[in-house]
């Protein structure tokens, strides 16, 4: 067996063992069989959703290329900052009690840096836009993805809205590869992603529908209509993937890094997940309201 393909498997399992650990009850479970009460799991899953956030916020950083030092140092202090005020939502349990105009307009921002990668990149070679850009990009979707699911500290139960965002997500990149592999012809964005094609965008869209129904059978008790999910995880989630692909290309980078052997780096495995999980959030909160 070639040894590139072996390094991409392992190091693929081991990525979805970590997040299946830290996005379920079951990391924690598992660490306080060691020791007791030691932690909690929405703590790991913060943990995890942090790290993603650092990782990835250094990688924009490589890719973007500042010209100065000002720029570039100012991106974790204000990342930081930004940050800071979901943490606060997330363990004050704000997320589900409050929507107001600043998360419109914050999520509006997400909309309008992709919209500026793919029609003004010129705006983004000066440092100011990219730090913006970097900040919107990184800070926000990581953010809101806090949001999705529920805890309750008095018996560690934990929803498992985040892993099977997951497993969407890896439902709809897989199938939209084999399916365009096996029919695909007609080319979606041939100048950004010239693998991508509409019979594979199309495949992608009918299994994850079929996934997200059976999610919806068996978790009775998650957030919102997992049918409904499933759809917008297979539309959002290729967008996530070509704004990645239109960055790296906008600065002539392969990669955003090489933290995860044979996969990249963090934006390489969670471009889906960066613009699909705020989606989901507005549809939760919309749900909720409605």
């Amino acid at each position: 067996m070639d040894k590139n393909l072996i390094q991409r498997v392992g190091s693929g399992l081991i990525y979805g063992l970590l997040t299946f650990l830290c996005t379920t009850e079951y990391g924690a479970l598992l660490i306080n069989k060691i020791s007791p009460d030691l932690v909690k799991p929405h703590q790991l899953f913060y943990g995890l959703i942090t790290f993603f956030l650092v990782v990835g916020a250094y990688e924009g950083v490589r890719i973007m290329k500042f010209q100065g030092n000002l720029y570039q140092w100012l991106v974790l202090p204000l990342i930081a900052l930004v940050y800071y005020k979901f943490t606060t939502r997330f363990f004050g349990f704000g997320f589900y009690y409050t929507f107001d105009l600043s998360e419109i307009l914050a999520l509006s921002l997400i909309l309008i840096a992709a919209i500026t990668l793919f029609k003004f990149p010129q705006e983004l070679y000066q440092d100011e836009g990219k730090l913006i850009f970097i900040v919107i990009y990184t800070v926000l979707p990581f953010g809101f993805a806090l949001g999705l699911p529920k805890y309750f500290l008095n018996d560690n139960a934990f929803t498992w809205e985040v892993f099977l965002l997951f497993v969407l997500i890896w439902s709809s990149d897989s199938f939209a590869y084999f399916t365009g592999r096996m029919f695909g012809k007609h080319k979606m964005a041939p100048k950004i992603s010239p693998k991508k094609t509409w019979e594979g965008f199309a495949g992608g869209v009918f299994f994850t529908l079929i996934l997200g129904y059976f999610i919806e059978q068996k978790f009775p008790d998650l957030r919102g209509n997992w049918i409904v999910v499933g759809l917008l995880v297979s539309i959002f989630a290729p967008l996530g993937d070509l704004v990645e692909s239109q960055l790296k290309r906008t600065f002539g980078v392969k990669d955003s890094g090489n933290i995860i052997p044979g996969h990249g780096g963090v934006l390489d495995r969670l471009d889906s997940f960066i613009i699909a999980a705020p989606v989901v959030y507005l549809y939760f909160i919309l749900e909720n309201i409605f």
